[in-house]
């Protein structure tokens, strides 16, 4: 089957897969352009240096972030439940790009703290707007932080999402 991303995609992706896979240090501009089974040239014609390439994954990284944001919005469920049942790792092409910026944020880079620190204090103002306080809205981000540590740490337990929307449940009756 072909694939039909186009070649900054493909780079883009096999450098989020290889900071997921092996870390930072595997990343290499060599590596990326073997994951993604494109020549040197042609990666450098993309990225000129391995700077430019995190400039990419961050940019492509805010743009996921602010599409969940509106499908968080405008999720039938409400946005409580959405944020809540996405934090997991569903496999997706954002959580792979979560998972590879907070690995380049764990180094210290700066652009990938900052558009994960924007993409959190996005999602944190409209679950503020849906339940109309600030501390519940807080302890229910920091629930979904829970629930994506266990299950990207391989911790994950089926029944504990049941269990917090029981808890939630409790809290607004």
């Amino acid at each position: 089957m072909p694939d039909d991303r186009s070649t900054r995609d493909r780079l883009l992706d096999a450098f989020e897969r290889l900071l997921v896979s092996a870390g930072s240090r595997a990343a290499t501009l060599d590596a990326v352009a073997a994951e993604a089974g494109v020549s040197k040239g042609g990666l450098l014609y993309h990225f000129p240096s391995k700077e430019a390439l995190i400039d990419g994954m961050v940019e492509r990284l805010r743009e996921q972030g602010a599409r969940d944001v509106e499908k968080m919005r405008a999720a039938p469920q409400g946005p409580v439940d959405f944020y809540l049942e996405t934090s997991i790792d569903t496999g997706s092409d954002f959580d792979r790009a979560l998972i590879a910026a907070t690995r380049l944020a764990q180094e210290q880079v700066q652009a990938a703290r900052a558009a994960l620190s924007d993409i959190r204090d996005a999602w944190f103002a409209v679950l503020r707007e849906h339940v109309g306080d600030e501390a519940l809205a807080r302890t229910i981000q920091l629930i979904g932080d829970g629930l994506y540590f266990d299950d990207t740490s391989g911790f994950r337990d089926e029944s504990a999402l049941q269990h917090v929307k029981d808890v939630l449940g409790r809290l607004s009756s």
